[in-house]
């Protein structure tokens, strides 16, 4: 028989519960999230409503969400993961204001650890073209050679490569239109020998419909993440004998190659569709000092004249 505090716990945990279904009935419908990211969400929503929540979400304050980020800690959670879970509920706070169930956010001033800055190891030149240009064999040899091309000459995310239809192909520009995070959508370059390699997977595909995926699996149909992350695994053992090749791998490489060679930071960042050129400065290996550079080099207002006795 249920006790009264199990009852009382269930009634105060389905009056959360309908609040976090309908943030994120909003996270699917307006925003258009990818399941995986709401499932995120939905986790650290539902963490928090169960373990460290007041009965109402009109009750919540800031020392409901401290004593939560000391319990993530205590469970072992990194550092990052903490992060995520705190962003998430920052979110649906902020989503309770708009509908008048809060007046301020309770998260807003709650600093979650510092994250370790881990900046990712990328091949150099010579690694990265000895990887997307090997000669590939089988059926698929086209198509696997393309895909490793374009990821390599536009900086594309695995879902990004993934959600292209032909339609976003525009081979006369050798542009592709990109859909990003948030729904967001950028034009991005076609490099020549990636343009070459798609014009080649093109003419030798079926059904190539403008509303028909750019890179297909089996029976025609879109090709699934893990077959990307496939290809691009095999292919680093071909090429390079390292099995730690992956498609992001890819997207780092071309952001570090083309800082190195432009030294244009916002141009990159627009490329990778980065909201903050922060994000875009730890992605490419850039420290202060040398963004500084970039910044006096370009900025009308950056020089400072010198003075008589310089």
């Amino acid at each position: 028989m249920a006790t009264q505090e199990s009852v009382d716990e269930s009634i105060m945990f389905a009056s959360w519960r309908e609040h976090i279904d309908e943030f994120l009935s909003h996270l699917s419908v307006e925003r258009k999230l990818s399941v995986l990211t709401q499932k995120s969400y939905r986790q650290s929503l539902e963490r928090f409503a169960e373990e460290s929540a007041p009965p109402s979400v009109e009750d919540v304050c800031i020392e409901h969400l401290r004593d939560h980020i000391l319990r993530l800690r205590e469970l072992s959670l990194s550092p990052i993961s903490i992060a995520q879970n705190l962003s998430s509920l920052r979110s649906f706070f902020n989503y309770q204001i708009r509908h008048g169930r809060l007046t301020h956010n309770p998260a807003q001033h709650v600093k979650a650890p510092k994250k370790p800055k881990k900046l990712p190891n990328v091949l150099d030149v010579d690694e990265a073209i000895k990887l997307v240009g090997q000669t590939f064999e089988g059926g698929k040899a086209v198509r696997n050679r393309a895909l490793l091309e374009l990821l390599y000459s536009s900086g594309l995310r695995l879902s990004e490569v993934v959600d292209l239809n032909v339609g976003d192909i525009d081979l006369r520009s050798a542009q592709a239109l990109v859909t990003g995070k948030g729904n967001k959508q950028r034009v991005v370059p076609i490099g020549t020998h990636a343009l070459e390699a798609l014009n080649h997977w093109l003419a030798v595909r079926d059904n190539g419909q403008r509303e028909d995926p750019l890179f297909t699996g089996r029976k025609n149909s879109r090709i699934a993440r893990r077959t990307v992350q496939d290809i691009v695994k095999k292919a680093g053992l071909r090429a390079l004998a390292d099995d730690g090749v992956h498609p992001h791998l890819l997207r780092h490489c071309f952001a570090s190659h083309l800082l190195e060679s432009s030294g244009d930071l916002r141009a990159v960042q627009e490329l990778l569709g980065h909201e903050s050129i922060e994000t875009t400065q730890v992605y490419t290996h850039i420290d202060f000092q040398q963004m500084a550079k970039v910044y006096d080099a370009t900025h009308p207002r950056a020089h400072r004249k010198k003075t008589a006795t310089s």
